[in-house]
């Protein structure tokens, strides 16, 4: 249930984005972009609304549809509320790392929320022993291959939102697992999410494809 809230909620306000305030560099900043060292100018705010914006229907559906697959193991595995804390602190952890690093671009995006979710769940399938072999094979190859597609030259994805989030995801993962019921299903391969990133100046807005199709949209 909280992941079809999550994907919803993402979804509802893409559709305000699209139809009502405009995906124009200028609206996604407005509306919560972040960008510029947020935490220290205190508006640590656009962390978490940075990440329920996106900057077009390819970077909506491929986050949508990362969110969904990955976030359903979680919420079965963690449960509803654990997987809430997981998703937000790695929106924050991803955030705040943007904020440090790459304080000079616009970061828009759920996917350091995501990729803490993959985190997360490559511990459940650790933690689950031969029952979750499986699990940490397929996730940390996925985690790995869009990590790698992050630092090709030119790709515009938000390296350090990704490793943020991630790395948060996996703390809260290890803090939070507790061994599931019997009914838990074995995962099966899950795609990645990705970041968007705008450019330096608010006028010139970059937009990201998927990790497996890096390219640039003006």
């Amino acid at each position: 249930m909280l992941t079809r809230i999550l994907v919803a909620i993402n979804v509802i306000v893409y559709l305000f984005e699209r139809f009502v305030w405009g995906l124009d560099p200028n609206a996604l900043y407005a509306h919560g972009g972040q960008y510029g060292a947020v935490l220290s100018d205190g508006e640590w705010w656009r962390i978490f609304a940075s990440a329920f914006l996106h900057g077009s229907d390819l970077h909506i559906i491929f986050n949508m549809i990362a969110l969904f697959q990955v976030g359903t193991f979680v919420e079965l595995i963690f449960g509803a509320p654990r997987m809430a804390i997981i998703y937000f602190c790695a929106a924050f952890g991803g955030g705040a790392a943007v904020s440090i690093f790459t304080p000079d671009v616009v970061t828009i995006g759920a996917s350091g929320a995501i990729f803490g979710l993959f985190g997360a769940l490559a511990v459940a399938g650790l933690r689950l022993g031969p029952r979750g072999k499986s699990i940490m094979q397929q996730t940390t190859g996925i985690i790995v291959i869009n990590l790698a597609i992050s630092l090709l030259p030119g790709s515009n994805i938000s390296i350090a939102d990704h490793i943020g989030g991630l790395i948060v995801g996996t703390l809260c993962g290890l803090a939070l697992f507790r061994m599931p019921r019997p009914r838990v299903p074995v995962a099966q391969p899950v795609g990645g999410g990705y970041a968007q990133r705008i450019g330096p100046d608010p006028g010139a807005v970059t937009i990201e494809h998927a990790p497996s199709e890096p390219s640039q949209q003006p």
